[in-house]
């Protein structure tokens, strides 16, 4: 009898677990649920909001860019419209698996590597000059993957990084994306940081010297004779970081149609061919030295990774 007592009262306290933990598993279901939802709905009226911008602008794209600076950090945002499926976009950037491939078209980037490491997925990257440059001369960020919401019409994620050069810290990527038709997607990015003094100091000095003449794509004013002036420092600094890893995005997309071993070289040719749309803010070397240079990184980047 007190064997039957007691088998009961075990039965009785696993089910108690099973049901506590179901319950949890429920709600957390819902949750994300919720947090998909209210994403979609976001996005969604977000575009509605837009459409002017996406419509007619300086880009000759279906873009609308903003950056803002407050308390030591610089953030800047791109909502764009794709010409590409929403599940084609999903599957490229929801994942952490394609994401180096998208973030070595970027001038900056000399290297990448995805690593998954006790549970934590990485993306270690050395971030350097616009030039060729040894690994050893670069700076190191590792950008820690984080999963967001899934749902049928919605997706998000986010990349952060703590440090960064320069004295540079939180790193953020991040991502949403929800489907318009059967063809188009319309898409979130944004990209920010935070400075200390050093990084502040560093910029005024860039600014001073070979950075003088660098502006960002925020018109902040007008002569008399319509010329426009643009946003310039830090603001201007992470307008055109957003938008080369926005166009490197889409370079990695367009390239998809080909095939396999025509992709690195279709998505290079992408890349330099939409930075050199916008060459006041984002011209830095010739397609030649870029397409050399870009191919020998990669090199790099897939002889480390085998």
């Amino acid at each position: 009898m007190e064997e039957e007592s007691g088998l009961r009262t075990t039965l009785s306290r696993l089910n108690g677990r099973v049901i506590f933990c179901a319950t949890l598993a429920l709600a957390a279901c819902g949750w994300a649920h919720a947090q998909s939802q209210s994403g979609a709905v976001a996005m969604k009226s977000r575009y509605e909001e837009l459409q002017g911008e996406l419509a007619s602008n300086a880009y000759h794209r279906p873009l609308y860019l903003n950056s803002r600076e407050e308390s030591g950090a610089v953030k800047g945002d791109i909502y764009a419209v794709l010409a590409y499926p929403f599940a084609q976009v999903r599957e490229a950037l929801e994942s952490p698996d394609h994401w180096c491939d998208i973030l070595i078209l970027h001038l900056n980037t000399k290297y990448c590597r995805l690593l998954r490491e006790s549970g934590k997925t990485t993306l270690r990257m050395q971030v350097g000059k616009k030039t060729e440059q040894d690994l050893g001369d670069t700076y190191r960020v590792d950008l820690r993957y984080h999963g967001g919401s899934s749902a049928a019409d919605y997706f998000s994620s986010s990349m952060l990084a703590d440090k960064g050069p320069l004295d540079t810290s939180n790193y953020r990527i991040e991502i949403e994306a929800i489907p318009l038709d059967e063809r188009r997607s319309f898409l979130h990015f944004s990209y920010a940081y935070s400075y200390g003094m050093a990084s502040k100091l560093a910029l005024r000095a860039y600014l001073m010297t070979v950075g003088r003449d660098k502006v960002g794509f925020s018109v902040v004013r007008r002569e008399a004779n319509g010329q426009p002036q643009y946003v310039s420092g830090s603001r201007a600094t992470v307008e055109r970081n957003t938008m080369r890893y926005y166009l490197a995005i889409d370079a990695y997309l367009s390239a998809l149609e080909a095939p396999a071993g025509d992709r690195l070289e279709k998505r290079l040719a992408a890349w330099y061919g939409a930075t050199e749309q916008y060459p006041r803010q984002l011209h830095e070397v010739s397609r030649e030295e870029y397409l050399a240079m870009k191919r020998k990184e990669v090199a790099r980047q897939q002889k480390a990774s085998n």
